[in-house]
């Protein structure tokens, strides 16, 4: 097992979904299935306009031949590991580049740089992920939570770290991972609600709106940001009970069974569509949508 780097384009043509798979091609092979079991990280390349640089973590699971494409394969993330950074991290830091393994013997840049897949060393995996996961942003939510109650326990580091020679292991909370979910969801959405249009700042500069999973984690639905929506209280209730959903265009539908229709559409921004996120990479994707409307819209 070990670390490794996935170069993941917004734009790829290959049929990556980095929360669950990510395929690639046969000359890869050895050096994702030394990833198997063990951590990754999400890399946009600088080419892309407004790219991301390093901008997740996840867990590969196992890796088997792609049954719909003959020669490629797939890297199956293990359910529930994948998570954003809460702040994605360039590839350049101050004294130059963060994942200093790409640096050759004179400290150029070499071409493992370009590849698509490639291992990382302990020591550079935990720079990136202390940098990705340095909790100083505002978006994270207030501590108003019943700290008694079992697993809420808001003293950990977002990381725990255990490293013994070469090996780094990484755990984190329900609560934990819940908050940097907030913080990439109402960053792509200008913390403001896709159904009303509103964005409202408490007096302390915490956003009203909040972070809802389309797919709850419950159903097995990942944090990843196209998995999920910035929604105000009302417009939470109502889409977590099937009131409300979305098509796979983003219009807002309004369910038939719901006792006060006129209501419900009186909050509903004036263009009958969610409001979508800045980069469309973040945009809700259509089977996440597809199975709140299966699963939880009141048709």
């Amino acid at each position: 097992m070990g670390f490794g780097v996935f170069i993941h384009r917004s734009d790829s043509i290959y049929e990556d979904s980095p929360a669950e798979q990510y395929q690639f091609p046969a000359q890869y092979l050895r050096r994702v299935e030394a990833c198997v079991g063990d951590w990754i990280i999400y890399y946009e390349p600088r080419k892309i306009v407004e790219t991301r640089g390093y901008f997740a973590i996840a867990r590969v699971g196992q890796v088997i031949p792609d049954p719909g494409a003959e020669g490629m394969y797939l890297a199956l993330i293990e359910p529930g590991s994948y998570l954003d950074f809460a702040n994605p991290v360039p590839f350049n830091g101050p004294t130059g580049p963060v994942e200093t393994g790409v640096l050759n013997d004179q400290g150029r840049i070499s071409g493992r740089a370009q590849s698509a897949v490639r291992p990382i060393s302990p020591a550079d995996f935990r720079r990136i992920i202390e940098l990705g996961f340095e909790d100083k942003a505002p978006l994270l939510p207030r501590l108003d939570h019943d700290a008694s109650l079992p697993g809420f326990d808001e003293q950990q580091a977002p990381f725990l770290f255990d490293q013994e020679r070469d090996r780094v292991s990484v755990t984190m909370s329900r609560i934990q991972r819940d908050r940097v979910f907030r913080r990439v969801v109402l960053r792509a959405y200008d913390e403001r609600c896709v159904i009303t249009g509103l964005k409202l700042i408490n007096g302390g500069g915490r956003a009203e709106v909040a972070a809802a999973h389309i797919r709850p984690v419950e159903a097995n639905g990942p944090d990843i940001v196209s998995n999920g929506i910035a929604l105000s209280g009302t417009a939470h209730w109502m889409f977590d009970r099937g009131l409300i959903s979305l098509s796979d265009d983003l219009e807002i539908l309004v369910s038939r069974q719901t006792n006060n229709p006129d209501e419900i559409r009186s909050i509903i921004n004036k263009s009958g569509q969610a409001l979508p996120p800045r980069r469309g990479s973040d945009r809700p994707h259509p089977h996440f949508l597809r199975w709140h409307r299966e699963h939880c819209f009141k048709q």
